[in-house]
């Protein structure tokens, strides 16, 4: 089942703002957090101190804690890969390895008799996944989640994110992946503030944007927040998504009628599997509402990404719902009463026979 998670970073803030922060986004359904180690200098005493405290509370708020390591920290921290008791003694529900060992090494961290899950950077496009699997690791406890990035432009492009998300499923895995809040004063582990997320095309999107595309492309299972703190209102969006269901934010172009409004929010629409170059067909709601009125309005030519409603003039198609896909003429048989922004439009790239979708509510 997808989850939605945030991140925090102890040694930049208090530890009441964390739980603060906890405690709205446990509200909201976040059941994930992800946490640094590579940043933090501290001891290791320290590290234990301030850490166990956080994890404890997000616990009591049925929240999962996975922290952010690599080989070097572990040196620094005492730990051995084939004893990361210091992690169950901080109560961690499991580390994330940014870099990693030797393949053997981390399938042999999956047998650790804590059952502390090992997650993996998915992101590295090479072998290494599939050279810890023909080593037979535990795949209960083995997970992936790719990077963030703090640096603008540096982001992965999605044509390297998505090989690597499908390869990863191939084996079996599940995929994690970040993106941004656009919170002015959001911060991450280290001293960079030009927003942290997986994918560069995502850097600057709406939180709940990114993360529907990321949903849509059915490639990662889990999305966090990297960067803190989210408004609550980012909180409150991402709570609203389905992440079964494609879903759109739309720009009407007029009031809506009430049969009109029915039409795009009180139906669950799918494509046909006859499914057009020019338009994505949603035929339901002519069914539905065969007996409602739908004067024409706005019947102006359409464009990509314009969300169209059939109106009396065609009358066997009456009501029918339509997304637009290539630029036509309207011959004043359709309504356009609204369109996509230009931010959501990459996501009519998911629209294919059969698939359900839906509209955002605004």
């Amino acid at each position: 089942m997808a989850r939605i998670g945030i991140s925090i970073y102890p040694e930049h803030t208090t530890p009441e703002r964390d739980r603060a922060y906890m405690e709205m986004a446990a509200k909201y359904g976040c059941s994930r957090i992800f946490s640094c180690l590579l940043s933090v200098t501290k001891s290791r005493e320290e590290i234990g101190k301030e850490f166990r405290g956080q994890i404890d509370f997000a616990h009591r708020l049925g929240m999962e804690v996975i922290l952010d390591v690599a080989p070097v920290v572990l040196k620094r921290l005492g730990v051995t890969y084939d004893d990361l008791s210091f992690f169950s003694e901080i109560h961690a529900d499991g580390i994330r390895l940014d870099e990693g060992f030797d393949s053997l090494a981390e399938s042999i961290m999956t047998y650790n008799p804590q059952n502390l899950k090992i997650e993996m950077n998915a992101s590295l496009g090479n072998r290494y996944l599939e050279n810890i699997m023909s080593h037979c690791p535990k795949t209960a406890n083995l997970t992936t989640c790719h990077n963030f990035y703090p640096q603008r432009y540096t982001g992965l492009g999605y044509r390297h994110f998505e090989k690597c998300s499908r390869e990863i499923h191939k084996l079996g895995l599940p995929v994690a992946a970040f993106v941004s809040s656009q919170e002015p004063n959001a911060f991450g582990p280290w001293p960079v503030n030009d927003g942290l997320c997986t994918l560069e095309m995502h850097r600057d999107l709406p939180v709940d944007t990114a993360a529907r595309h990321l949903f849509a492309t059915g490639l990662v299972d889990d999305v966090l927040i990297a960067n803190c703190y989210a408004s609550e209102e980012e909180l409150r969006n991402l709570s609203l998504l389905d992440p079964s269901l494609l879903t759109f934010r739309m720009e009407r172009e007029y009031t809506l009628s009430c049969t009109e409004e029915k039409i795009l929010y009180e139906t669950l629409h799918f494509v046909r599997g006859d499914m057009s170059d020019f338009m994505a067909r949603s035929t339901q709601s002519r069914v539905l509402y065969a007996d409602q009125e739908v004067p024409a309005r706005n019947t102006r030519d359409m464009k990509r990404g314009d969300v169209v409603i059939v109106n009396d003039e065609y009358n066997r198609y009456k009501g029918e719902l339509q997304i637009v896909l290539m630029d036509m003429e309207n011959d004043g048989r359709k309504n356009v009463i609204g369109h996509l922004p230009a931010n959501e439009r990459m996501l009519l790239d998911y629209l294919g026979p059969w698939r359900k979708f839906g509209f955002i509510k605004s």
